[in-house]
């Protein structure tokens, strides 16, 4: 199975890359996405793993596209920033799956094959996790400024340019493997 990996973060995606294809897929990564369009059309993956973040730019805009250079791949978004407005976007462009950082293979594995995943998405969220969620959504809802989210959230605009500052809080036990 052919496997098109988009990571910006070089260590990340040669070790994806190395236990994927240890795994069976024919891995071909890239670290920027300006060639992907072309990419995808010429290697022709069943699979399409694309990082959100990509230093200040984001995979979004890509979604689109590649479902209809490949409607029947699957394509799955891998990010070390998940929130619901960023989950919501891709899979209403068209992603199959949006997966939080650090990657769980049995998870990524499971999400290849269209498996449903349980377990992580059956707990409750803790309440700082809530906090970031709702704060991203309103984030969203106010076209990125943070002037108008502070108004909505009814914070002090410094107050929500700290905790913007911050990592989103980890749903499941961090393993130290968090990356962008």
């Amino acid at each position: 199975m052919k496997l098109l990996l988009l990571e910006d973060d070089q260590a990340l995606g040669q070790t994806l890359q190395r236990v994927l294809t240890r795994k069976g897929f024919e891995v071909r990564h890239l670290s920027h996405c300006e060639p992907l369009l072309c990419e995808a059309k010429a290697f022709g993956p069943q699979v399409v793993l694309l990082d959100l973040k990509l230093g200040a730019a984001t995979s979004l805009p890509f979604i689109e596209p590649l479902r209809a250079l490949l409607p029947q791949a699957r394509i799955l978004v891998i990010t070390g920033y998940a929130a619901i407005a960023s989950a919501v976007a891709a899979i209403k462009a068209g992603a199959d799956d949006y997966l939080p950082k650090p990657l769980d293979m049995a998870s990524l594995l499971a999400a290849i094959g269209g498996e449903q995943r349980l377990g992580a998405e059956a707990a409750p969220l803790p309440p700082a996790r809530l906090e970031w969620e709702h704060i991203q959504k309103v984030l969203a809802d106010n076209d990125g400024n943070v002037s108008a989210t502070a108004r909505s959230l009814g914070m002090h605009r410094r107050t929500l340019q700290r905790k913007l500052a911050k990592h989103p809080v980890a749903c499941e036990p961090d393993n130290g493997a968090h990356s962008s």
